[in-house]
């Protein structure tokens, strides 16, 4: 499969066609991150890392804001018919350039 296109994600990015694994919910409770403001960061985001490797399913790293206008990373896998969502996390400074979108040099 080649790249994920923001496309590809907002067509998949709908309560019927979500799927959210088992390590998504338990990160997601903990880190207090609610389902609409993942929603919300893949259709208002960007692609800002591509794995197209990934296995069982090609994945990408989103930068997208919650319902605040907070920043968050999503991690999501897609396939034919699902967007899976894999982890989701606020970015740590420490690890990210300002942009949020470039890894720093470690």
């Amino acid at each position: 499969m080649d790249e994920i296109t923001l496309e590809k994600l907002h067509m998949l990015c709908h309560d019927d066609t979500i799927r959210m694994t088992q390590h998504m919910a338990l990160r997601c409770r903990e880190r207090r991150i609610r389902y609409n403001d993942i929603k919300n960061a893949i259709i208002t985001g960007e692609i800002i890392e591509n794995y197209p490797d990934d296995y069982p399913q090609p994945s990408c790293l989103v930068l997208g804001d919650t319902l605040n206008g907070m920043p968050i990373h999503v991690v999501a896998g897609v396939s034919d018919e699902a967007l899976w969502l894999i982890t989701a996390y606020y970015p740590d400074r420490d690890m990210w350039e300002a942009d949020l979108k470039t890894r720093k040099e470690h």
